[in-house]
């Protein structure tokens, strides 16, 4: 299939694949490019038709469009320097082994082609190879073409014939890659395998891609596909190369489970009344979906306050002089103006005055950890329960998408008043007389930290494009969050907004691959760059057993669901395990979230944490709604290793107990094990929810860009700025995985510091 695609067949190398969508239904698959033609703007691919997603892209015809089709991805082969190489394709692996063998033999290098298939009619390339190849060896298990036998018994007689390679590539099942290294490693043959596994997101997030290299976990598709073949665990590789193969078969309508659904009502309009301060020292609770109900749907948990328990909530607020809520949030919403308007029945001013700070309201009422932020510090909280200001924000934004017009006015209104409200936080107070017109900042990623950034530089006129690497725009807020925290929908329609503004989106653009940071600023000439790419790469427990089928990353369950709408499956076409029997290790809201959705999955969940319930950083509300929904914790508990059955599937965890000891760093007190307390958790799924860190291409991609250790972006705090000119950064880019609502007081920051930048005090 040729496909067009002139920016990225500008770039594309031998060894590196594309990710492709059909639709809006269908999963995203990996396939590497066969050939391409940076002229004509065109990459050729070949697949085989076996799954559901590959028989109808055979099914296509001429003219037909691909919902997404994303690329560069992964690292070209490192074919520089090689004399004498053999390439070696198992069946379809022929097809993308062939680039490589091309790109040897055009720069000088004899290369002999070693291809296997079951049959003559199974044959690729034939002819191609013949034309850019010094000899061409064909093998079939049947002897129909060529000879009779497998590949790596024609490279042992090439070897035995003298033939000095330097370079031996092999590409094709793991299980011929495992033999091809096999044969080459007593002779110290420099072999590539390329390892291209099960992979959702194509940048190293899902973590469906790790391959055991040595004794550390990598990925694919960021480290690889390319990998030296005497280190693989291609045993390994090739159990998990099984975990979703039972799910073709199963894509039947009763596959999914039916979706239950909940509406709120909503009463008649408030009268505006006169501020009367509420002295009950509890809050308003908000309704709630069900427990029982609520763990076997998506839907939202939390329904939102209607307009009379929105007014008896603000109404508790006692407008404090000091306001110390407004310094407890990190991007300065006037927290008092808005909820008096609120009381007050005035609910179109109250989110024009959210708004005017927190360009995401709608979501930030619904994720933030607001105890531990603006509620924490809130005066009424000193006697009794603190005002709902994350609520009530919620129910602001709600509110206004019900009623637009409303809206709309409120905030055309209140802009001409110019009240001076935006700035508490920005870093300079002048930054909202700054015009940008005529500017171009270009934003990479589409998470808070992006989103706030590109926002408030719309506001002052800039030209701002947001580049993101997925087929949807959100970073984590779309595939990091469920559904029944953060309906997508929502997050698309706050998006939409910044769209209405001017700011423009270029999806499965990752930049790193398809374009750097240099070619931003200088070939398609952007003044700036704000980097908000987030902390997407996975941790892992470091255990033995992490290579089990059934062992997964939060990640890549969140992905999988979230992203690809795999609870939708079979009318969506990315599946997704989840197990009977679950354990989720972790004690973050990432944790929480994974541990939620595999219960949804049908799954009975058990959260494994090696601290107390006290030191568990998730939010209260979402260990609350976790044990609400029938999951287990088992705390004070960390696993040691995962224990597998005869057929390479998670079977069991074992774990030992844990008692707390002085504080570490981190200011919570240190968990030691417990010596003899070692049990074991019967499983057929476990769920690493144990961190994440910064995806290094961004760094690996950007000379003169100051960098961590840890592959974090130097940025200077007010301001953003990094060591390279005109590139700023913020979010967990800079700091590590955080809130969303930290994530978004850098990007506004940041987008003050590009102004500052781009029109300098004279």
């Amino acid at each position: 299939m040729v496909v067009r695609a002139p920016e990225i067949a500008k770039k594309i190398k031998p060894g590196q694949f594309i990710m492709l969508r059909i639709d809006e239904q269908g999963e995203r698959i990996p396939l590497t490019m066969n050939d391409c033609d940076p002229e004509a703007g065109t990459i050729t691919i070949i697949f085989q038709a076996v799954g559901a997603t590959t028989i109808r892209l055979a099914q296509m015809k001429a003219g037909d469009a691909l919902q997404d089709f994303a690329g560069p991805l992964g690292n070209p082969t490192e074919l520089e320097g090689a004399k004498r190489a053999c390439v070696i394709g198992g069946g379809l692996g022929t097809a993308i082994a062939f680039p490589q063998a091309k790109w040897l033999y055009d720069h000088g290098c004899e290369v002999d082609v070693i291809t296997g298939f079951r049959n003559k009619d199974l044959v690729l390339l034939e002819d191609e190879i013949d034309r850019h190849s010094t000899r061409q060896i064909i093998m079939t298990d049947d002897g129909s073409n060529g000879n009779k036998g497998l590949v790596t018994q024609a490279l042992q007689q090439r070897i035995d014939e003298g033939a000095d390679y330097d370079l031996v590539l092999a590409v094709g099942p793991v299980i011929m890659m495992k033999f091809v290294a096999a044969t080459t490693k007593p002779y110290g043959i420099k072999t590539y395998v390329s390892m291209n596994p099960l992979m959702i997101d194509g940048t190293g997030m899902c973590g469906g891609c790790r391959v055991k290299v040595g004794d550390e976990y990598l990925h694919a598709c960021v480290d690889g596909p390319d990998f030296d073949g005497h280190l693989v665990d291609f045993d390994d590789a090739m159990r998990r190369g099984v975990m979703y193969r039972s799910f073709e078969p199963r894509r039947a309508k009763d596959a999914r489970a039916a979706r239950m659904r909940a509406t709120s009502g909503r009463g008649p309009s408030m009268a505006r009344t006169n501020y009367e301060v509420n002295r009950q020292k509890t809050r308003v609770p908000m309704p709630e979906l069900d427990p029982v109900e609520r763990a076997q749907t998506f839907d939202e948990v939390a329904l939102g306050y209607s307009e009379e328990e929105a007014v008896a909530e603000a109404r508790r607020c006692i407008q404090c002089p000091n306001a110390p809520c407004v310094g407890g949030c990190p991007v300065g919403v006037p927290i008092p103006q808005f909820i008096a308007q609120v009381a007050e029945g005035n609910f179109a001013r109250a989110y024009a005055i959210v708004k005017s700070a927190n360009s995401l309201p709608a979501i930030c009422g619904r994720v933030c950890p607001q105890e531990t932020q603006c509620e924490g510090v809130c005066t009424r909280g000193k006697n009794g329960e603190p005002v709902s200001i994350g609520r009530l924000e919620r129910f602001t934004s709600d509110w206004a998408f019900e009623h637009p017009e409303e809206a709309a006015a409120a905030m055309e209104e209140f802009a001409c008043e110019g009240e001076g409200l935006v700035e508490q936080t920005a870093g300079d107070d002048a930054a909202a007389s700054i015009d940008l017109s005529g500017k171009r900042v270009a934003v990479v990623g589409s998470g808070p930290a992006s989103l706030t950034c590109a926002g408030e530089l719309a506001k002052l006129g800039c030209d701002v494009t947001v580049f993101e690497a997925l087929h949807k725009v959100g970073g984590v807020l779309t595939y990091g969050i469920p559904e029944f925290r953060l309906p997508k929908d929502l997050v698309q329609r706050e998006v939409s907004k910044l769209g209405d503004k001017g700011v423009s989106f270029e999806v499965n653009a990752l930049v790193g691959k398809l374009y750097d940071i240099d070619e931003l600023m200088e070939d398609r000439g952007f003044d700036a760059v704000f980097v908000g790419t987030g902390a997407g790469l996975p941790s892992y427990l470091g255990i033995e057993g992490e290579g089990l089928n059934g062992v997964s990353v939060a990640s890549e369950l969140l992905t999988r669901v979230n992203l690809m709408k795999a609870y939708l499956f079979p009318e969506y076409e990315t599946p997704v395990y989840a197990g009977k029997k679950c354990v989720v290790v972790g004690g973050g809201n990432v944790a929480m979230d994974a541990a939620r959705t595999a219960k949804r999955l049908g799954a009975d969940v058990t959260v494994v944490y090696r601290r107390g319930r006290d030191e568990m950083p998730a939010r209260a509300e979402e260990v609350h709604h976790a044990e609400q929904e029938g999951i287990h914790f088992q705390l004070l508990t960390n696993p040691t290793r995962i224990l597998g059955d005869e057929n390479g599937w998670a079977s069991g965890v074992e774990c030992v107990r844990m008692e707390l000891g002085e504080p570490d760093a981190s200011g919570r007190r240190r968990p030691t094990a417990v010596e003899g307390s070692e049990f074991v958790i019967d499983i057929d799924m476990l769920v690493v929810a144990a961190g994440s860190k910064t995806n290094p291409l961004i760094a690996k991609t950007t000379p003169g860009l100051e960098v961590t250790p840890r592959s974090l972006i130097v940025a200077d705090e007010r301001t953003g700025a990094t060591s390279k000119p005109g590139v700023f950064a913020g979010g967990d880019a800079v700091i590590g995985a955080a809130t969303v609502i930290l994530a978004m007081g850098a990007g506004k920051r940041a987008a003050a510091g590009i102004a500052e930048y781009l029109v300098p005090k004279a």
